[in-house]
């Protein structure tokens, strides 16, 4: 095999420790090899990037292990030629697995060519990365607190979430720092709604009526603070997300004429994906490095699972989730798309084919630097207009009916003054 890389290192990462191999010399001739061991202290990396500038080496390799692989590469950024690989990808044969053969299979593969180069976005984005990570992570365990809350009223006989939507509503809120406080009277709990709850307080009185004990009362308050204090957390996690990608305000607007994609799910694809579209040759590519298409699995001509391979989980909550809101928008190609698929795959895959085109939509926008435009709900029957009319004669005949085609002329033009 071709010699891509004369001077080159294969960088073996775990927690504690960072096994080096240094291959050196030209094709065709002796090749010298050395392996070192270092700590992961920032000392320890600082003597690693000395020794490999004594070694003149030009190109790194390592795999992506959880986030070992981040200091390490933090260290040696901008004196080395880095390539971060997916660690499926350069596999080690299997029997023959020792920190110190790892190392040298990838300095080997780096030294070949053989090492292909996973997508590192800049510093900048990776910020802002960790930021909407978080932010995620926050929203989770806020639902999952609100669970808790309805549990804890549910062990009381307490049936708010019956009669109300959302149980951390205002009216809500108040009926419950009543409870708290020692309050029993359904009467006077459902007195507190507000707005369109008072509607509804004949209802309440009879949700409110339970069994409500010392226990209850502590547990509620601890949740209320917890919910409390994370909310408080997301909003200034939302802050900082915000003014980090102030720079970029004209891309996200144009993110959010996408139907589905409000400013928190563009703050996620700005951060995941980011919003230099070169990158990426098209939306195609986007699309299967994000694993949001069918996967290629054929053996003897015979097509087996196309499952979708796995990506980035955040990137995919988020389109599952745009394509949720974009599929119970009105009179819209994606909310088309949605009711085309989920009668015959089911939902989960009809969601993840509109996340599919949303992300299409999203590198075309930034790409064209053009808002999205509409291409409209019947745009599907559009394109197959005899197709759809004849499926739609045969249902009504099959139904009994004499069907009788007649075409609708344009209305006239207004006539000139």
């Amino acid at each position: 095999m071709d010699v891509m890389h004369a001077r080159c290192c294969g960088l073996d990462v775990h927690k504690a420790t960072v096994v080096a191999c240094v291959l050196t010399g030209e094709a065709g001739g002796r090749v010298r090899k050395e392996v070192r061991t270092f700590g992961t202290m920032t000392g320890d990396l600082r003597q690693l990037a000395t020794w490999l500038a004594e070694e003149q080496v030009t190109h790194v390799g390592m795999e992506s292990t959880g986030v070992y692989w981040k200091p390490v590469y933090t260290m040696l950024e901008g004196q080395f030629e880095l390539v971060v690989a997916n660690a499926q990808h350069v596999k080690a044969i299997p029997g023959k697995k020792t920190d110190r053969k790892d190392a040298e299979w990838l300095a080997d593969l780096l030294r070949h060519g053989l090492m292909p180069r996973s997508f590192i976005p800049p510093t900048a984005q990776q910020q802002v990365r960790e930021l909407t990570r978080y932010r995620m992570s926050l929203t989770q365990e806020h639902a999952a607190e609100a669970n808790r809350l309805q549990k804890v009223l549910e062990g009381a006989n307490i049936k708010l979430a019956s009669v109300a939507s959302d149980i951390l509503g205002v009216s809500c809120r108040a009926m419950l720092q009543a409870m708290i406080a020692g309050e029993e009277d359904p009467a006077v709990l459902a007195g507190l709604a507000k707005g369109r709850m008072e509607k509804k307080r004949a209802e309440l009185v009879r949700a409110l009526e339970g069994r409500l004990q010392a226990h209850h009362r502590f547990l509620l308050a601890e949740q209320l603070r917890h919910l409390e204090a994370l909310e408080a957390g997301i909003e200034r996690v939302g802050q900082e997300i915000e003014e980090r990608l102030r720079p970029f305000e004209a891309q996200m607007a144009l993110a959010d004429s996408i139907p589905g994609i409000a400013q928190d799910t563009a703050q996620v694809l700005a951060a995941e994906v980011g919003v230099d579209m070169s990158r990426f040759p098209s939306g195609d590519h986007l699309a299967s490095w994000a694993g949001m298409c069918p996967g290629n699995n054929e053996s003897a001509g015979r097509r087996h699972s196309g499952k979708t391979r796995k990506g980035s989980p955040w990137l995919r909550s988020a389109l599952v989730q745009a394509a949720w809101g974009a599929a119970h928008t009105k009179d819209t190609y994606l909310a088309a798309e949605y009711a085309r698929l989920v009668g015959r795959r089911g939902k989960k895959r009809a969601l993840v084919a509109v996340g599919h085109s949303i992300l299409l939509m999203y590198h075309a926008v930034l790409s064209q630097k053009q808002p999205y435009h509409e291409l409209g709900g019947n745009y599907f029957d559009e394109r197959a207009k005899e197709t759809t009319r004849n499926r739609l004669v045969h249902r009504l005949e099959k139904l009994g009916f004499i069907v009788t085609l007649e075409s609708q002329e344009p209305p006239p033009l207004p006539a000139a003054a």
